[in-house]
């Protein structure tokens, strides 16, 4: 029996008022609609992906998550209509245009089709795969990612004013339950949805028949409508994340911030006005052993100080300092050695690094970065700057090729 056609259907357009360019922003280094590709990418269950969207920025993001993938092919990118990529276009005209595009595109009909928003960062390969199997295996019409809630739900009544206008929606306000006493609600967590292709066609709405309740962790609902939730995505995405460390395998450079990195930050200043700071010879071992197994190695530094010169010199790694704009001198050093950005490990620790941040494939923040540093890396260090971060990242990326280095420690 040929396996049905799974096609997951992401919607991704440009525009966006409570978060500009929304479905770009990184969480955990990685943009939305990135997270959404690989997630579907990894299901089990899904044929082929296709983003839908009006913004080439966004679908040359999509195709990088897929060049990453190990399985590029599956994925299909569509120009959405500007007819159907305003504020008040539907989720499910974009699917039903994304839907006649990929059939017309492969000469297939597809038989589920899901809706996988890129606004729910932590959806994952389990959720998708839920609701695909629910709909292509268990009969059920549709399916949709759902979370026990067990919150007091109220509806304001104050308009036309009433006594007792104001009125539990999910209770009854004046008999106050236990929470094990009351029944369990279910929240729709807006990730992931599931329809068999003939009865979307028909109904054109994401519900319909019997839907199947597809229940995900909690802890990972989060749907990202607003700067805050943004906020707090980036802030659970070191938590969340799986096995989110770096390889040597997904890394073709390194380059390292100085001050606050590479140091504790702290500087002493001698009677002569002379500075000083204190580095770890445990980092000066990390780096010797990332220098020998061939990676490109680069310190990069908006500071005009001797200390850091002299100590690039100590690890024979080239350095790059008094850098206004550490963003565009990563640029142009990696077009000089042919590196993509996305392949570079880049270590910061305070929010000059942010835009380094935005161009690395991957953001690392120290223990001791700021917060707004931390949340917007990739992977987050559990030892301070100055105290062996950059020796920990090197064991990362080297594992037991770093246990017994052939050079001593710098």
């Amino acid at each position: 029996m040929t396996p049905p056609t799974v096609l997951a259907v992401i919607p991704a357009r440009g525009g966006s008022k409570g978060v500009p360019a929304k479905n770009l922003a990184q969480v955990g280094g990685v943009p939305l609609v990135a997270r959404a590709v690989r997630a579907c990418l990894a299901s089990h269950e899904v044929t082929d992906v296709v983003v839908t969207t009006d913004d080439a920025a966004i679908a040359d993001a999509a195709r990088a998550a897929g060049d990453t993938s190990g399985t590029p092919e599956r994925l299909h990118i569509v120009r959405r209509p500007a007819a159907i990529a305003g504020d008040r276009a539907s989720s499910e005209d974009a699917v039903l245009h994304a839907l006649d595009a990929y059939e017309a595109m492969r000469d297939r009909a597809a038989d589920v089709v899901l809706l996988v928003q890129c606004t729910s960062p932590f959806v994952v390969r389990e959720d998708i795969d839920g609701v695909a199997a629910a709909v292509a295996r268990e009969g059920a019409d549709t399916a949709v990612t759902v979370a026990p809630f067990h919150g007091f739900l109220w509806r304001d009544g104050s308009a036309p004013a009433l006594e007792d206008g104001n009125h539990g929606v999910n209770h009854d306000k004046s008999v106050r339950q236990m929470r094990q006493d009351r029944p369990e609600d279910l929240l729709e967590t807006g990730a992931a949805y599931a329809m068999d292709v003939t009865g979307f066609r028909a109904h054109r709405h994401r519900f319909f028949g019997h839907t199947a309740l597809v229940r995900t962790d909690p802890a990972r609902v989060l749907e990202i409508d607003d700067p805050h939730d943004l906020a707090r995505a980036r802030a659970l995405a070191p938590l969340l994340d799986p096995s989110p460390l770096p390889t040597l395998a997904d890394v073709d450079a390194v380059v390292l911030d100085f001050d606050g990195t590479q140091t504790d930050d702290r500087v002493l200043i001698d009677a002569d006005g002379r500075e000083i700071v204190a580095v770890h010879r445990g980092d000066g071992l990390g780096i010797a052993a990332l220098r020998k197994a061939g990676l490109p190695l680069l310190i990069l530094s908006t500071e005009q100080n001797p200390v850091v010169a002299a100590r690039a010199h100590k690890l024979r790694i080239p350095v790059l300092h008094g850098i206004d704009r550490k963003d565009l001198a990563l640029k142009q050093w990696c077009d000089e050695q042919s590196i993509a950005p996305e392949r570079v490990l880049y270590v910061g620790n305070d929010v000059n690094d942010l835009p380094c941040f935005a161009l690395a494939g991957w953001p690392v923040a120290v223990a001791s970065a700021h917060d707004s540093v931390r949340a917007a890396a990739r992977a987050v260090t559990t030892t301070p700057g100055g105290s062996g971060a950059i020796r920990e990242i090197a064991a990362w990326l080297l594992g037991p090729a770093l246990t017994n280095p052939t050079e001593s420690p710098k």
